[in-house]
């Protein structure tokens, strides 16, 4: 296990928020721990789809799973992460519609 700070950790994040799912996940795990089978009703994508996105939370340290029996719950890492989280979807960006794509995707 590496333990990263800085810009390495903003990295991190950004490529976990990247892809909008991921994002949505961060965003209901910031209201409350969730078992992935409720996380993927949820947010309506498969119960495949949601163990890759929290494979790939867990791997970028912003997600851990908590043994609850025979079953994982899934939390954020540190409780900042939720702060962050929220104080995001409150800014408003002003965009170039010719260099972003609606998705965040770069054009240029």
């Amino acid at each position: 296990m590496e333990t990263l700070a800085h810009a390495p950790v903003l990295a991190r994040f950004g490529y976990a928020v990247s892809d909008p799912t991921r994002a949505r996940i961060l965003l209901a795990l910031a209201d409350a721990p969730a078992y992935p089978s409720d996380l993927a009703d949820t947010l309506e994508v498969s119960r495949q789809s949601m163990s890759n996105h929290l494979t790939c939370l867990r791997g970028c340290g912003l997600v851990v799973a908590v043994p609850d029996g025979r079953r994982s719950r899934y939390e954020l890492a540190d409780a900042r992460l939720g702060h962050a989280v929220r104080d995001l979807i409150g800014v408003v960006l002003a965009v170039d519609p010719a260099c972003c794509a609606p998705d965040g995707t770069c054009l240029a």
